[in-house]
């Protein structure tokens, strides 16, 4: 008798051809979780560790067949999304994950690459906000898409602790997992709130520029956990430890923000 078929993974997301973050990030983590993953590819970069030189999107429609024909096939046991580039297509992923009702749904709210260089529309924000948070199991936005989303980037972790609570109750989400890579100090902290229950992560901050897509695989690592069946703070959990161990073996592939450890 064989085994069971693995369950299947959804990644929403933008192509890096550097390879380091984007959809190929997240097949990448798919496959090193053990789960099979499809793809909807949302926009094309031309990109490397140094940044982002040019991207474009893929249509909307054909952004929406995409997910048809996947989900139609291949039912999603989990679905993440990455970069959405503009408000049309944010507005075709959501039509689609409500069509096919997909869940549980992670969402990273990408904005910007590592780089600094800017991978989303202005009129991007609110459509996010309005189309996608409350059909999301849990967002995952970092320090500076907090500032995005809710007018006022968090300087310490009470701060990030009152945008996790915000973000849920005022943005909709059923939980939010506030990222704080980018404050200061020897010690990471990143904070969940899941509507009831409010969650500190630490882990030992490592000294290294191989941070190229960080968000990607977290997102990616917490959607498959969480189709394997692991309860939503037990996948954030995981999904840590695995970006943890991934920067620590990070390759140093690269002249600027070299790409993670996707295979440790």
């Amino acid at each position: 008798m064989s085994d069971a078929p693995p369950p299947i993974v959804l990644t929403i997301a933008g192509s890096d051809s550097g390879g380091g973050a984007g959809i190929q990030a997240d097949l990448k983590t798919f496959a090193r979780f053990g789960v099979y993953g499809a793809s909807v590819i949302t926009a094309v970069t031309a990109q490397n560790t140094l940044g982002v030189r040019g991207w474009e999107r893929v249509s909307p429609t054909l952004v929406g067949a995409q997910i048809d024909a996947v989900a139609e096939d291949l039912r999603p046991a989990a679905i993440k999304s990455g970069m959405l580039g503009d408000a049309e297509v944010v507005r075709a992923v959501a039509n689609g994950v409500r069509r096919h009702a997909l869940s549980p749904y992670v969402l990273d709210p990408v904005m910007a690459a590592t780089s600094g260089d800017a991978l989303l529309t202005p009129d991007a924000i609110s459509a996010i906000v309005d189309e996608l948070f409350p059909l999301a199991t849990l967002v995952t936005p970092n320090l500076d898409e907090v500032g995005l989303l809710l007018g006022e980037r968090p300087h310490d972790v009470l701060a990030m602790e009152r945008a996790a609570r915000a973000l849920v109750m005022q943005r909709g989400p059923r939980a939010a997992l506030v990222k704080g890579g980018h404050l200061s100090g020897d010690e990471l902290v990143d904070v969940l709130y899941d509507g009831k229950q409010l969650r500190r992560f630490t882990n030992k901050r490592v000294d290294t520029t191989s941070t190229h897509g960080t968000g990607c695989t977290l997102s990616a690592a917490i959607a498959a956990a969480m189709a394997l069946g692991v309860s939503l703070h037990n996948a954030v959990e995981l999904g840590l430890e695995y970006v943890h161990r991934a920067i620590v073996g990070a390759p140093g592939l690269g002249s600027g923000n070299g790409p993670l450890a996707h295979w440790v």
